[in-house]
């Protein structure tokens, strides 16, 4: 393991990046980050200054509260809240639409896996940060399937209530920004073909 007080510009870089990475910082941002770093980092060196003198003796905590500041813990909460609406809202209008019915009959296991799949996804997103959509929607999937397995070995899988077509996109909305959002930044942050 390396010194943190020897550590060279692109190791602080490294280390930078990964927390990010891992925070769910996307990827636009932490190349922002990333250069504003290295052109810090290039003047202190230029200037004598080692890169601890930059970032501090916790390379690890600087990147940490540097993400923190990008992306405070309410802004990804309400992030959070509103896709797993729109998640939510995407499962209904597809069940809809699978069964062709403008009503969707809620029973226990759907109230489980809905739950366990808000849950893991909410829990991942503030704690790891975001996966997208596939791998995230994937993760939760597997948790919400044993929900529903638990669900009808224990209770069954009696009618709740009944949840009308214009429920989807109710749901849809609140997180309808923040996908295009993220659409767009992944397609900005694509790798451009030459």
């Amino acid at each position: 393991m390396t010194d943190q007080r020897t550590m060279t510009n692109q190791q602080v870089l490294a280390v930078c990046r990964s927390n990010w990475e891992y925070r769910g910082i996307d990827d636009g941002s932490i190349r922002e980050m990333l250069d504003e770093l290295a052109s810090h980092l290039e003047d202190a060196v230029a200037a004598g200054r080692t890169p601890q003198d930059v970032v501090g003796d916790d390379v690890k905590e600087f990147a940490a509260s540097w993400a923190r500041a990008r992306a405070p813990l309410p802004r990804r909460l309400l992030r959070t809240a509103a896709m797993v609406c729109f998640m939510i809202g995407c499962l209904i209008l597809a069940t809809c639409l699978v069964r062709w019915t403008t009503e969707q009959v809620v029973s226990v296991d759907d109230v489980a896996f809905w739950a366990v799949l808000a849950g893991v996804t909410v829990a991942w997103e503030l704690r790891r940060g975001s996966l997208g959509l596939g791998r995230n929607l994937a993760v939760a999937l597997v948790a919400g399937l044993a929900a529903v397995l638990l669900s009808r070995w224990l209770g069954g899988d009696r009618a709740l209530f009944t949840l009308p077509l214009w429920a989807a996109p109710a749901l849809l909305l609140p997180g309808l920004p923040y996908a295009v959002a993220d659409a767009r930044g992944r397609k900005s942050t694509a790798p451009g073909v030459d």
